[in-house]
Parts: C-alpha cells; structure tokens; sequence
C-alpha cells in the first residue's frame, strides 16, 4: 500500500499552459492536470489507453477527428494509438489514467 498527497507532488508544466502532478502505480499512471484557458495540446498518439475525466472547465478534445467539448463530469476513453489532441476553453482541472504505466513521464519526470 503507498499513500500519496496530492499538495506534497511538486507540479511541472509539461506543455505550455498545462501544469500536472503524476503519480505512478506499479501498472498505471494518473496525471493530475490544471489547464489554463487557451492553451492546446498538438495531436499525439501512444501506446497506451487513457481514460480521460473532466473535473472543472470547458475543454475541447478532438479523438480520430471527432471533436467534443466537454464539462464536469465527461468522460472519454481513448484506446490505444487513437491520435487526439486537446484544448482548454477556460481553465480546466482534469485527470488522466494511462494504462500501462506511462514509463516516458516516469523517467522524463522523476526526481
């Protein structure tokens, strides 16, 4: 069992304008993303599933070229290599589960 304090992750801004906290399970990772208003992530893809949950904010996802805006309370699952791209219409909370864990971020991010 590992507890985790979200105030005690210290926050890196990956991308211009989307600030995130990871935490890594031995299978999974969960980033925990604040998002200013404008900001946009370019269309990517990877390996990995994501499940993606609005917590604040309006923000725009775009998914194999179906885009959706959405609020509190969506949820998307992206399956593995779908390329998609994001961004936020006003600042925006939200929390990303990848599946398997994301070892690019892992090595890239840790101390």
């Amino acid at each position: 069992m590992d507890f985790k304090d979200l105030k005690q992750i210290p926050e890196i801004e990956v991308v211009q304008g989307f600030r995130v906290k990871f935490v890594h399970s031995q299978y999974m990772t969960l980033a925990y993303w604040n998002i200013q208003e404008g900001s946009s992530l370019q269309e990517h893809s990877h390996p990995h599933e994501q499940v993606t949950t609005v917590i604040e904010g309006d923000f725009e996802l775009t998914v194999e070229n179906v885009t959706k805006t959405l609020g509190p309370g969506s949820v998307v699952i992206i399956s593995p290599n779908a390329k998609h791209s994001a961004k936020a219409i006003s600042d925006s909370k939200v929390i990303d589960a990848f599946y398997p864990i994301r070892e690019d971020y892992l090595k890239k991010y840790s101390n």
